[in-house]
Order: C-alpha cells, then structure tokens, then sequence
C-alpha cells in the first residue's frame, strides 16, 4: 500500500534525501548515505515510493466456452 500508517523508514522515500546514482541518496541532513539506511529525521515523502507492480494475469487457464454468455 502506497499511504499506511505504519511505512518502514528508509531514505530511498524521505522527504530529505534526493537519489543519486544506484544506492547513494544525498540527505539535507546527514550528507551521503545508502538507500536501506535510516535517521531520526525520517519524513514520508509517497511521490518517491515506487509500488511494485502487479503480475499480469494468465489467461491461458480459460476457454473459449468461459467467456460466453
């Protein structure tokens, strides 16, 4: 979900920290830090989250005779 209430902290999705190349981020506060790392200064920030996307569905199961009416 992209708004819970309970969002583990990562500065890969603070409102601080800007992405950089691969895993660094440069935080406002901290300076160079990785991606996974975490500060007390953590703030959501949900335009940076990147939902995983869903899985295509497989419509190899069905038939013809299950999609007349």
């Amino acid at each position: 979900m992209l708004f819970r209430n309970k969002m583990p902290k990562s500065c890969a999705y603070c409102v601080h920290g800007a992405k950089l190349d691969g895993e660094q981020i440069l935080c406002a506060k901290r300076g160079f830090v990785q991606a996974d790392s975490q500060c007390i200064w953590f703030q959501y920030d949900p335009c940076k989250r990147i939902p995983v996307k869903a899985k295509p569905i497989d419509f190899q199961k069905y038939e013809n005779e299950d999609y007349t009416l």
